[in-house]
């Protein structure tokens, strides 16, 4: 019953019966996973999940005929029901890499296979990427707020063990140094941080001294190993900082001390105590010492609390990272684009709902920055796969890009001053795990450096520049050909 393959929705699987019973099911479909806006007026999204999404197909079909039974009984399904637990995936996925940056309306995740195999994917994969995505593209935005490190702390406040599990992977893809989730840290093989709860402190005895002793217990008992003592159970400046400095010299903790040691603030005026506990540290030959802030922060908060001179080492941040506080929802979708050899579309009078149709692949191109800056991603086109655009590009010919919407914006790429690479990759090939493994720090390097290919214009968290994100000719007439043939036929449709 934890096979997430079949966290779905009923209707994947009533649509199947009238595929299999129509004979249709065999029919070849291709269906794109993207997403059409980014959260919180972010020029692009972060990717994370696509590993799982792998292990999902992979575990398709393998329920016996009486899980099926559990919702469609009933003789008319008899036959039905004995097809689907033995249905495998068979067909070919393409995926964008974990720690990709993707842009509105590209393909993240392309799957081609029989019709009933692809469809019923639909639900399972959208709530592995659209809950990864959401995560690891907030955890993005927070990790760019600073310099600092930022570790995730949110399983606490996470939607449930499934979501705090993995939600934690996506954040450390999207750029925090570390996270508390234990389970994150060995499946990943990553490890996890941690320090004490005020529970803790006051397990002591609700005294000022029984603080002292907490302290001095949690040091040896942890020698060795990071030690960050909690301050403001009490009082931070009257006797939180003073009974830190109390036992970590009681203990021999000083400067030159590994892996690290320090002291965490967790309510208050943030700026203000880290000021004041700076200065304190200072005075008392613990410069080495690091200041550890968590308590309801985010990007902004953050970024806040640094425009004010807080003198913070390292931040922890919970629910606004595990839940995606400010954006919980992530808008991505799974559209049939291709049956057969007929492209196909959804066709909507809301613009931002009209996809692009065809079997695609999504290149970005480098060129060298005027700047010198060094090579910088410069565009993403999206081609119909064969089409001229691809094979120029592919060629490194001279090729003329347009915007979508406003085809009077447009690019000349010179032959031999620009680099093309695609965007996915194959992973699943005639049924089989092809994807190249990476570990998660190998990940997260992969994210670090995709980002730092991009101009910091479009990095910044407030009105970002928007990055070219074009579609080839042959794909733009594709879809505006098949509109006008719908409009026609739509026009002139009567009872």
């Amino acid at each position: 019953m934890l096979n997430f393959a079949y966290c779905s929705d009923k209707y994947q699987y009533t649509m199947g019966k009238s595929f299999y019973d129509s004979g249709m099911k065999d029919k070849k479909a291709i269906f794109n996973f993207f997403y059409r806006k980014a959260p919180e007026n972010n020029n692009w999204a972060v990717v994370s999940g696509t590993q799982e999404v792998i292990e999902m197909i992979q575990n398709l079909g393998r329920m016996p005929a009486d899980f099926f039974q559990k919702f469609m009984p009933g003789p008319e399904y008899a036959e039905y029901r004995e097809y689907l637990s033995g249905m495998k995936f068979t067909g070919n996925v393409w995926a964008m890499r974990e720690g990709e940056i993707a842009f509105p309306n590209e393909p993240v995740i392309i799957v081609e296979g029989p019709l009933v195999e692809a469809q019923v994917l639909e639900t399972p994969m959208l709530c592995i990427m659209n809950h990864q995505m959401a995560v690891a593209t907030k955890a993005s935005r927070v990790c760019r707020a600073t310099q600092h490190p930022v570790s995730e702390f949110g399983s606490r406040r996470a939607h449930g063990p499934w979501a705090a599990t993995y939600g934690a992977k996506a954040a450390i893809i999207a750029g925090c140094a570390a996270t508390s989730n234990i389970l994150t840290g060995v499946m990943y093989d990553y490890g996890s941080t941690g320090t004490m709860a005020h529970s803790y402190v006051t397990s002591f005895g609700c005294t000022v001294e029984g603080e002292h002793t907490a302290f001095s217990q949690y040091i040896k008992t942890h020698m060795g190993e990071p030690l960050i003592l909690l301050i403001d159970t009490y009082d931070t400046l009257r006797c939180g900082i003073k009974n830190a400095i109390r036992a970590f010299r009681e203990n021999g903790i000083g400067n030159g001390y590994k892996p690290a040691f320090g002291v965490r603030l967790d309510s208050g005026d943030l700026a203000y105590l880290s000021q004041k506990v700076r200065s304190i540290l200072d005075r008392n030959g613990l410069q080495e010492c690091q200041i550890f802030a968590t308590n309801g922060l985010d990007e902004y908060l953050i970024a806040d609390l640094e425009r004010q001179g807080a003198r913070i080492d390292s931040y922890g941040v919970g629910d606004a990272i595990a839940t995606s506080k400010a954006a919980p929802c992530f808008g991505g979708v799974y559209k049939l684009v291709q049956i057969d050899d007929m492209p196909v579309l959804k066709r909507s009078e809301d613009k931002i709902k009209l996809i692009n149709p065809g079997f695609q692949v999504t290149y970005r191109i480098k060129m060298q920055d005027k700047e010198g800056k060094g090579m910088l991603n410069e565009a993403d086109v999206t081609c119909l796969r064969g089409d001229d655009m691809e094979r120029n590009l592919l060629a490194g010919e001279t090729v003329e890009i347009f915007d979508e919407f406003d085809r009077f914006k447009h690019k000349t790429l010179y032959k031999g001053e620009y680099q093309v690479r695609p965007l996915q990759h194959l992973v699943i090939e005639n049924s089989k795990d092809v994807h190249q493994e990476h570990t998660l720090a190998q990940k997260k390097e992969y994210f670090q450096q995709t980002l730092h290919d991009f101009d910091a214009s479009e990095r910044r968290l407030i009105n970002p520049h928007f990055y070219k994100v074009d579609i080839s000719d042959a794909l733009y007439n594709l879809k505006i050909e098949i509109l006008d043939r719908l409009n026609r036929e739509i026009n002139e449709f009567k009872l």
